[in-house]
């Protein structure tokens, strides 16, 4: 019997046979020739659990969805509930009670954003954002404004817009070809956490600033920013003082602007959204990820009364936004969202993200004193420090990520950054066992010794 070149490398690099088809997303394959993909069996509250029947504390909310932990029971209810009714209906000709009750839910929020477009994911939903705000500046008679302004270190999704308003060169660089022109602001005032005199005050820093936007203040469509939290460019936590003055130029300039609080949303920031630590008031707020606490892919781009009436015209006039997905608003999902919403509201979640943080923060000081970690820095229910490492282009961050999988957690460092970002109802306990293996996980490595270097360096 004759064996593929493909059947035969699988074979050899250690992949299951079940597994020789499947493309992991955001992974290099070749690394599973080393450290084969994790085999699970079924997961519960904030425990993955292996099919050799090892367990792993989900450090990382299995990419910060499941902000609720894994199988909650009546997350579980609202979805049975909803199938025997049904699934999904076309939303563009058709309403129902489940999607009209959360889109009522959503724009109560807060008072100035009053309409939801639907989508399936993150990307989808920056999307949206980018193409209304510029299709709006064509009916308002503002055609020339078509620049997008993002953040240095940002990231927004994957799909060519939202990649193209992102700042992060191993996802973006191989792609430059098709991607549109946007302008980043550099030399962000980052700071540790709210003790950080910058998180309430920048003024030096944005005068420093301001002067890269103003060439751009009457051809601007639109900024998009993570606010406060830089998810994948690192965990990076920005003045909340920043974000007002920018909220401030835009509205000033006529620029509009857009929150992706994909990650941050429905508490990882210890409130609903993140943008309220500055007191803006966005034109566009996309959300997803903990929107359905990651049971199933939705999205949504919250808008303005007063953009929604720039399409609302006749047909023929072409002042139609027609942006559609095949499942948007679906009802499934729509279900679960609802339920999520009344649970965040009911077991004041943002409140325990907060007291989960501190928590957080204190345990991964506590490993600082005694391990090669720099930057300690925290909101909400994330706690993020990178590694100082002799070769910065060793991958210490995932020697770190195969020796805690070895001890009982799932950590994804970004780079040689390593975070914590939990199940927001994940218990004490649990995260002191996270930061024993966290600690171990790092004292197995050759960086170690990086510590006296650090020290004398200083």
């Amino acid at each position: 019997m004759l064996i593929s070149p493909l059947s035969q490398l699988d074979f050899e690099s250690g992949l299951t046979m079940y597994d020789s088809a499947l493309w992991h997303p955001c992974s290099q394959m070749k690394d599973y020739a080393n450290f084969t993909p994790l085999d699970v069996s079924y997961c519960k509250g904030s425990y993955i659990h292996l099919k050799d029947g090892t367990k792993l504390i989900d450090a990382i909310s299995s990419w910060w969805c499941k902000s609720l932990g894994h199988s909650h029971p009546q997350i579980a209810q609202a979805l049975i509930e909803q199938i025997h009714c049904f699934e999904h209906v076309i939303l563009a000709n058709t309403t129902n009670k489940i999607i009209a009750e959360l889109s009522e839910k959503l724009c109560t929020l807060k008072p100035w954003l009053r309409h939801a477009l639907y989508a399936s994911d993150g990307s989808c939903a920056v999307e949206i954002a980018l193409k209304m705000s510029l299709h709006s500046r064509k009916i308002t008679g503002e055609a020339h404004r078509t620049q997008y302004i993002a953040l240095s270190n940002g990231y927004h999704g994957e799909t060519t817009g939202a990649l193209s308003v992102s700042d992060i060169s191993i996802y973006t660089s191989a792609y430059a070809d098709i991607l549109f022109d946007c302008y980043f602001i550099k030399d962000i005032p980052y700071v540790c956490g709210e003790s950080d005199p910058l998180w309430h005050n920048c003024e030096k820093q944005w005068n420093m600033i301001e002067p890269q936007l103003a060439p751009l203040a009457e051809t601007a469509t639109a900024i998009i920013l993570e606010p406060i939290l830089q998810g994948a460019g690192g965990m990076k936590i920005y003045s909340p003082d920043f974000l007002k003055r920018l909220g401030a130029w835009a509205k000033k300039h006529n620029v509009h602007l857009i929150a992706d609080e994909i990650m941050t949303g429905f508490g990882r920031a210890g409130k609903t959204f993140a943008f309220e630590y500055a007191n803006v008031q966005p034109d566009f707020v996309c959300i997803a990820k903990g929107l359905t606490a990651g049971w199933l892919p939705m999205s949504v781009t919250l808008t303005t009364h007063e953009m929604y009436q720039h399409f609302y015209q006749d047909y023929e006039s072409g002042h139609n936004f027609l942006h559609s997905h095949t499942h948007s608003g679906n009802a499934l999902a729509a279900s679960v969202a609802l339920t999520v919403l009344a649970i965040l509201e009911k077991e004041k979640i943002n409140q325990k993200a907060c007291t989960l943080g501190n928590y957080m923060l204190a345990k991964m000081q506590s490993i600082a004193t005694e391990l090669p970690l720099k930057n300690i820095r925290q909101v909400g229910a994330l706690v993020a420090a990178d590694l100082i490492t002799p070769d910065k282009k060793q991958r210490y961050g995932y020697q770190v990520y195969q020796a805690a999988i070895k001890a009982g957690a799932l950590l994804r460092p970004l780079g040689n950054t390593i975070y914590w970002a939990p199940p927001l109802n994940i218990d004490v306990e649990t995260i002191d066992i996270l930061s024993c293996i966290t600690q171990q996980a790092i004292k197995n490595q050759d960086i170690k010794k990086c510590k006296t270097i650090f020290n004398k360096q200083l």
